[in-house]
């Protein structure tokens, strides 16, 4: 699971907000990928469809696509 949880709190929290847009799109970003130092972010469409690639060189990958079926 991509939600990290505040361990004393209790509290979900998601990195990513509405204001995070796709790289190819500008839909709502619900993955980022860090490649280079760089942070690419996807719409869970663009996301799955780069995830082949971009996993072998992407240093971190953040999904928050189960936020979807919520």
């Amino acid at each position: 699971m991509s939600i990290s949880t505040t361990a004393e709190q209790g509290v979900l929290e998601h990195r990513l907000t509405a204001a995070d847009r796709c790289d190819s799109c500008g839909a709502q970003a619900y993955i980022a990928a860090e490649v280079n130092g760089s942070e690419l972010l996807f719409c869970a469409h663009h996301g799955r469809k780069y995830e082949e690639k971009l996993r072998s060189v992407a240093t971190s990958w953040h999904d928050e696509t189960d936020r979807l079926l919520a």
